[in-house]
């Protein structure tokens, strides 16, 4: 064997070195490349999904016509067809059932929109004069305060009084000819409704039959089972609350001298499911309405003050613990969904908000949840 030559081990240490010198430096290189490309990868998704949204939201608000008394349907829907199978357990089956509670529905809708149709036409037809005597009314009370005073110093008060009255007749003349679109968006929520539950099972079986695989299957049932018990539930709980809660504002309405007490128990109901639009609403009308009728401030604003009271104390004592968490959505989402849904579809929009978002935030969990078990739902 020959002796190993002086220095030969420190030219290998070195050669080591070096090589190893050159991979880092290669895998450095590697790792700006990788994470550039992935911040790429990444903006060019969130762009796919902004752009997605855009493009739907242009659509839902071109297509309001069409798209808002068909989604009206399908909730309403929902609702009914779950009754419906309730109903089968009795004999009754779910499509009969479904085109029972329908009609029932359509019969009731028909015969509030007569008992409303009167007063409401009385209504618009003093509403100049109306709106004349309650900001003579209100003035006063404004003038009060002396950062009121300050506005409205210099200010002609019959002018004032003018420009209301001409803005009230252009809000009507707007409402009336807003009435044969709304007319034919009737009709098409009604056919829709009445397709929608005579087709029922035979929609849920296509959407099931459209997934490949037995476990999304699975999944779409579950995902629609849970959407219907979630929207179901919802309105029952609900509508028992909020007529409770428009009985209890009847009863004020007649105690604090207001006519018509059980019209505004019926808007107190309906208004209930619009949130935090609806309460607004209503506690400016009854605080009009008492300031038209009493000339004490107190008397005034005791309607007013009566059901914003009551209906706080329903929305943060009652609905929750009736409701408890398996409803529980984020207020913030809620006031963001109302926002949107309102510019899109108006008054019917802020009323579809919540049980959009109930929808929504029901598929979400079903989807984010894990199932080890695959099994029919129950």
């Amino acid at each position: 064997m020959s002796p190993a030559l002086p220095g030969s081990g420190i030219f290998k240490q070195r050669q080591h070195l070096r090589q190893a010198e050159i991979e880092t430096q290669a895998a450095e290189a590697d790792i700006p490349e990788t994470s550039l490309k992935t911040g790429l990868d990444l903006v060019v998704a969130w762009s796919i999904v902004g752009t997605f949204i855009i493009f739907a939201s242009a659509v839902i608000y071109t297509m309001e016509a069409i798209l808002m008394p068909v989604t009206l349907a399908i909730v309403i829907g929902m609702v009914l067809g779950l009754a419906a199978d309730r109903l089968a357990q009795f004999g009754l089956p779910p499509v009969l059932g479904g085109l029972l509670l329908a009609i029932i529905f359509v019969v009731g809708l028909f015969f509030l929109i007569n008992a409303l149709i009167e007063p409401l036409t009385s209504l618009a037809g003093q509403a100049p004069g109306i709106l004349e005597r309650a900001i003579e009314r209100i003035l006063p009370f404004i003038e009060r305060f002396e950062w009121a005073k300050v506005a409205i110093a210099g200010t002609d008060k019959k002018a004032v009084t003018d420009a209301a009255i001409q803005n009230a007749g252009a809000m009507l003349g707007l409402v009336a000819a807003g009435v044969t679109p709304a007319f034919v968006q009737t009709l098409i929520f009604l056919a829709a409704l009445g397709l929608f539950l005579v087709g029922r099972a035979h929609l849920r079986k296509t959407i099931i039959l459209a997934f490949a695989t037995r476990d999304r299957r699975l999944a779409a049932i579950r995902i629609m089972n849970a959407t219907e018990h979630a929207v179901g539930f919802y309105f029952s709980t609900a509508s028992v609350i909020y007529l409770v809660l428009g009985t209890i504002t009847a009863v004020i309405a007649f105690a604090g001298g207001l006519a018509v007490a059980p019209l505004w128990g019926l808007f107190a109901f309906v208004s209930s499911f619009i949130p935090y639009l609806g309460v607004t609403a209503m506690t400016i009308a009854l605080l009009s309405a008492g300031l038209m009728t009493h000339d004490a401030l107190l008397l005034a604003l005791a309607p007013a003050a009566a059901f914003f009271m009551l209906h706080l104390m329903m929305e943060n004592l009652v609905t929750p613990a009736i409701l408890g968490h398996r409803l529980e959505i984020n207020p913030f989402l809620v006031f963001l969904a109302i926002i949107f849904w309102t510019w899109m579809w108006g008054a019917v929009g802020a009323m579809l908000a919540l049980p959009l978002s109930l929808i929504a935030m029901t598929i979400f969990n079903e989807v984010r949840s894990s199932h080890p078990e695959r099994q029919l739902p129950g």
